[in-house]
């Protein structure tokens, strides 16, 4: 690849592509071969995280869907929003709000969630792309293009929540805590030419707040399951 190429590239939103045939590859692997019991070693599944220290629960239920429509709905999302979300803050914030977005979205099901569910879905990374959204609206209130994504992307978590209901069932503590993943990791990372917007202080009390979310999720659950 030549450096004319490798520019072109850097400016494709390559990461959403990624995470995009990541949970293509994972959908149809588990379609295709029932036997590998992907879902059932993937999801997030409390009990297994808790006695079976099987802590990756926290990263691979989002790449793992039950079924054709919820794959297909969350995908279409995320091709939609991860590109402009990417495209805002960068591939490198875009990366670290859609990961930790879905740790959270996890976390808050691990927490929250009747013990014996099972829970997957990008969802719990989607709301926190806009979480990421939401915040660009709150300083960014003059931009009228800013304002008019944000409405866009609420249609599109809308839709991903309302196959949630309609479907087989719905993970409301993971969207919750993928929403709240989404703004705090917003308000950490900033944007690339526009950190000045963010207080320092608002972006250190953020991170407390995630780090304290996340620590509280823990404990919670693991005395939830009488471990502590």
């Amino acid at each position: 690849m030549n450096k004319l190429s490798f520019k072109r590239f850097l400016n494709t939103p390559y990461i959403t592509n990624s995470f995009l045939a990541i949970q293509t590859t994972v959908f149809l692997l588990a379609t295709l071969f029932p036997g590998l019991y992907i879902e059932f070693r993937g999801s997030m599944i409390g009990q297994l995280v808790v006695f079976n220290q099987e802590y990756w629960r926290f990263i691979t239920p989002v790449f793992i869907h039950y079924g054709l429509m919820h794959f297909a709905v969350n995908s279409v999302v995320l091709y939609f929003m991860g590109q402009q979300v990417e495209a805002i803050y960068g591939h490198g914030r875009f990366l670290l709000i859609y990961l930790i977005s879905g740790i959270s979205g996890n976390a808050l099901s691990f927490a929250f969630n009747s013990i014996g569910v099972q829970s997957a879905g990008s969802s719990t990374a989607l709301f926190g792309l806009f979480g990421a959204f939401v915040i660009l609206g709150v300083h960014f209130r003059e931009n009228p293009a800013i304002q008019g994504m944000v409405r866009q992307f609420a249609l599109f978590v809308g839709m991903s929540f309302l196959f949630g209901m309609f479907g087989s069932s719905i993970d409301i503590w993971g969207h919750l805590g993928g929403f709240l993943g989404g703004i705090l990791m917003a308000n950490i990372v900033g944007l690339p030419k526009n950190l000045r917007v963010y207080s320092i202080h608002v972006r250190i009390i953020s991170g407390i707040l995630l780090f304290s979310m996340l620590l509280f999720c823990l404990l919670f659950a693991f005395g939830k399951y009488g471990v502590m």
